[in-house]
């Protein structure tokens, strides 16, 4: 069995409600998962985001996204994805162009070398997703995953 959260962090004091404990074990686990991704990510020379990004431009397909679209479907809020999107320009990532219909967007895609940096993080990171929750069974597994989603649905 797992430490409690109350022994990880060395507090003596009860949590003040049942919600900051849950609440505070939710950021401490996903912390804790999200070191190890990040060490692989890293490995590559990305941060979360900027993956997070490149696997959102390579689901949009050709047509791309703009910068308000992939906000919207960041897992973790970045404030400016513009120089994010700097950044992976800069490398050669991803492109950015005006919209043909409103001149107004500017759309980025995925480059080649965008989709072979993604291809190469895919089982590494698939792996370690896997090894992270592989004590648990898919049941709870299940569970979990509703329970997080319905903690999300204030």
């Amino acid at each position: 069995m797992s430490p409690k959260l109350k022994d990880e962090i060395k507090q003596s004091k009860p949590f003040p409600s049942l919600e900051s404990e849950v609440l505070l074990n939710l950021v401490r686990t996903a912390d804790a998962h999200s070191r190890g991704a990040e060490a692989i990510f890293k490995l590559a020379g990305l941060s979360p985001n900027q993956y997070n990004v490149l696997r959102i431009l390579r689901g949009a397909g050709e047509n791309g996204l703009c910068c308000r679209e992939i906000g919207e479907r960041m897992i973790t809020r970045d404030p400016d994805i513009t120089r994010l999107l700097d950044r992976l320009e800069r490398r050669g990532l991803v492109s950015r162009s005006r919209d043909r219909h409103d001149r107004r967007l500017i759309m980025a895609r995925i480059t080649d070398a965008g989709r072979k940096i993604l291809k190469d993080l895919d089982r590494p990171i698939e792996e370690y997703n896997r090894n992270r929750l592989s004590h648990m069974e898919k049941g709870d597994l299940r569970r979990l995953n509703e329970l997080l989603e319905a903690a999300r649905g204030t």
